[in-house]
């Protein structure tokens, strides 16, 4: 019997029941090997736009610290306190974090991280999360609505067709959306949560985080590594 998947008491339309591979690496997740074929849910998507994934917002990779800062200063309103420093001690990278309501417009507080390389001490990537602990009247429903706004948003920005996969199951979740421009930098999203046995072998997911990266770099970020043949 084929397995079906459902977010609460949403069910996923034209869902890819298959097995996704992603693994944390870094501050980044390194793609699959083997291109995807179209998604599911992508045909009739006609855009004539060309994806670019250069940062988030004002803030492009590359820039520093200090120029992040101030981009955060300007288009938030937000310094001193309001932006919390968070080091990465394995991985040598460093990152601001700051948390901003109705980042998307009526989806809740989210908290963005801005990711600095760790020989470029450069932005490296971005990333958007969404979740109760982030805001607690934050709820499964409104995080599959938020999933559910922004991928229709990527599917028309123009990513490279062969690169772009949705819906597709990971252990914790759902990868909602990747995609990547000419220049093979990387957006993702993933849909966290529980899974549940339901009715006629249906899977259920109820979400409890949504995660956004923008990533410069996803094959080879840059993080501490240690030297071939050093131990």
């Amino acid at each position: 019997m084929k397995t079906t998947f459902s977010i609460s008491r949403f069910k996923l339309a034209g869902a890819i029941v298959a097995a996704a591979i992603l693994t944390a690496q870094g501050p980044a997740f390194s793609q699959a090997k083997k291109e995807q074929p179209a998604p599911a849910g992508a045909s009739g998507v006609m855009s004539t736009a060309t994806a670019s994934v250069d940062g988030f917002r004002s803030a492009k990779f590359g820039m520093s610290e200090a120029e992040v800062k101030g981009i955060i200063a300007k288009e938030f309103n937000l310094k001193g306190d309001a932006i919390r420093e968070q080091p990465n001690a394995g991985e040598r990278t460093k990152a601001l974090l700051i948390k901003v309501h109705d980042l998307l417009p009526g989806g809740g507080t989210a908290e963005v991280s801005y990711i600095f390389g760790y020989q470029t001490k450069k932005l490296i990537q971005v990333s958007v999360s969404w979740s109760k602990a982030i805001d607690d009247k934050m709820t499964p429903e409104q995080l599959f609505s938020n999933s559910s706004v922004l991928r229709s948003h990527f599917l028309s920005e123009g990513f490279k067709p062969e690169s772009i996969a949705t819906n597709m199951p990971l252990n914790n979740g759902l990868l909602m959306f990747r995609g990547s421009d000419a220049k093979d930098r990387t957006t993702m999203m993933i849909l966290q949560g529980t899974f549940s046995q339901g009715e006629n072998n249906q899977r259920i997911l109820t979400p409890t985080a949504l995660m956004l990266f923008y990533i410069a770099d996803a094959k080879a970020p840059d993080i501490y590594r240690l030297p071939p043949g050093s131990f």
